[in-house]
């Protein structure tokens, strides 16, 4: 990435007291990708969010949001970026149409009832635009939130955990419709606690208590962890799954239907150790390939607090 990259930060801190929610991080995010934001609750994705769209200034650290300073200029930060937060924070007495239109005054739109228009049609709310706020499923309240960080025509979006409570479908459409918004220039920042999102995001950053701990895309994530999986098969799988907790070196026997994935960072040491219990069961098996789910709980392996 260059010069042009649309968040470049280095060393940002944020305290809360005497605890230190974000400590020292740093990461560049290239236009119209769209960067994916993991950790456990807690771990420190709201506020680095904050820090980058100017609600937060941070204790220590630099950097840029869209060529703006996040120390400085957060006023000027806040007019090209929309943010989506945790929580619905519309009129719920108020119909879609009128709160898409009370947000357009507050960004200064020129043109409220075309600019509303534009945003019903794109996110598929014309034909809902008259019923309240409060009656709308996670996932239309979803759309509705969508829609109104679009109004003013963002160049980056920032959002957080904004698929947590809708349906399996409801976050297909969401994502389909992240990825019509990237393709169109529009830079993406989104967390989310779901390894099927992870996998549907440009690069991956995973964070926890407020540190970095690993970036890159998600193949990269993979292929560095140095985790090796198995796929076992076996009639007493759970019987089986106790043993195998108990071998030294294994750090992850995940149930997966009838089959157990079992992972462990030393090769020739779990292959040596695994393979007479699984022979002496009767088992079948064969390597796999790791999971995120399996590369990010093999990070939070030792950083738990």
């Amino acid at each position: 990435m260059g010069a042009d990259a649309v968040v470049d930060v280095v060393g940002l801190t944020k305290r809360f007291g005497d605890k230190t929610a974000v400590s020292a991080l740093s990461m560049r995010i290239a236009p119209g990708e769209i960067f994916g934001f993991l950790g456990p609750n807690g771990s420190g994705k709201t506020t680095s969010i904050r820090m980058l769209c100017g609600l937060l200034t941070p204790d220590a650290g630099s950097g840029h949001c869209l060529g703006y300073d996040v120390r400085t200029e957060s006023m000027l930060i806040k007019r090209h970026v929309g943010y989506m937060t945790q929580r619905f924070s519309f009129y719920e007495d108020l119909s879609i149409r009128e709160n898409l239109e009370f947000v357009a005054e507050v960004y200064g739109m020129p043109s409220v009832r075309n600019t509303v228009d534009q945003a019903l049609d794109r996110l598929g709310l014309r034909d809902r635009q008259a019923q309240l706020a409060g009656t709308l499923s996670g996932g239309w309240k979803q759309r509705l939130a969508l829609a109104a960080c679009l109004l003013h025509e963002p160049r980056l979006l920032l959002l957080d955990e904004p698929t947590a409570g809708v349906d399996p479908k409801a976050r297909r459409d969401f994502w389909d419709q992240i990825h019509r918004l990237a393709a169109n220039g529009i830079t993406v920042l989104i967390s989310t606690h779901y390894m099927d999102e992870a996998e549907r995001c440009t690069r991956l950053a995973y964070i926890a208590y407020g540190n970095l701990l690993a970036e890159g895309t998600p193949d990269e994530l993979i292929r560095s962890s140095g985790l090796a999986t198995w796929r076992v098969r076996n009639g007493d799988s759970n019987g089986l799954a106790e043993r195998l907790r108990a071998v030294e070196g294994v750090t992850q026997v995940v149930p997966f239907g009838r089959q157990l994935h079992v992972s462990g960072p030393d090769t020739p040491a779990l292959t040596a150790r695994v393979e007479p219990i699984l022979k002496a069961t009767g088992a079948t098996w064969e390597r796999g390939q790791p999971r995120l789910e399996d590369v990010f709980i093999n990070l939070m392996a030792g950083t738990e607090q």
